[in-house]
């Protein structure tokens, strides 16, 4: 009896295998279809690959550049920083008379300091804030050195200050306010500094950015001329983000508190 004639479909595999075509979904797929299929998967795997990598990358660098723009403010570690409290404004006089407000900076960083004479943390610290005064005026013409005396009035601190400035070789001939080189003004009431500041402990510094945000207080005398104390100040300056870590009583707090961790 003879063989039964070979269905249509059987011939088409028997035909596809003898052509090179491999079984597929629709019976007829071609094995150099597969090795394309293949060979696109290894490049979108190799580019996924390379895009994490990348972004790895990016994310280090960025973690580095955060750190970086911490690392004084750590170092620092202020009793007070974060970025949700305006500085409450004020007019006061100046050792001429004149009235000024802490309003008429906004554009630069203020380092706003509070001192009385009969502090001696804050004696202590005048040289420094001295030098500080002679480093901005010669390279940071965008931050600006304003301190509060809650003493009577420019006769009460002009002796205390021309001892002080003067057994420090403090020699600037350009002087600022009435024969210092850093602007004073006056609050003997109180009413600013601790009225609006909260303030009873001297000396206190608080750094106030372009905007008029607090970004950091610090509730002890500090080396003021130490490249650490501009580089905060400069932070604040800072068009960026600038350091997100906040601060409380010296610890930091807060998402970003690791940045810290090494400093």
């Amino acid at each position: 009896m003879p063989d039964p004639e070979p269905k249509p479909v059987v011939k088409k595999v028997a035909a596809d295998v003898a052509s090179g075509q491999t079984l597929g979904p629709e019976l007829g797929t071609k094995r150099g279809e597969t090795s394309s299929w293949s060979s696109v998967a290894a490049q979108l795997g190799f580019i996924a690959v390379a895009a994490l990598a990348v972004f790895g990358f990016v994310q280090a660098a960025q973690s580095d550049q955060r750190r970086t723009s911490c690392s004084a403010l750590c170092a620092l570690a202020p009793n007070y920083a974060a970025r949700n409290r305006i500085a409450p404004d004020f007019e006061l006089p100046d050792m001429e008379g004149k009235k000024v407000r802490l309003s008429d900076f906004r554009g630069k960083t203020v380092i706003l300091n509070f001192w009385t004479k009969t502090c001696g943390p804050c004696k202590e610290e005048i040289p420094a804030l001295a030098e500080l005064a002679g480093n901005l005026k010669k390279s940071h013409p965008d931050i600006e050195l304003v301190t509060v005396s809650t003493d009577e009035g420019p006769d009460a601190v002009r002796d205390t200050l021309k001892v002080l400035l003067a057994e420090n070789g403090t020699t600037d001939t350009a002087k600022a306010s009435g024969g210092v080189p850093f602007r004073i003004l006056f609050d003997p009431e109180l009413d600013i500094v601790r009225g609006k500041y909260g303030t009873s402990l001297f000396p206190e510094t608080w750094i106030v950015d372009p905007k008029g945000v607090i970004r950091a207080r610090f509730d002890r005398a500090l080396d003021w001329s130490s490249a650490l104390a501009i580089e905060v100040a400069e932070m604040a300056s800072s068009p960026g983000p600038g350091c997100l870590t906040q601060f409380d009583q010296g610890k930091a707090i807060g998402p970003y508190a690791a940045l810290c961790e090494n400093d």
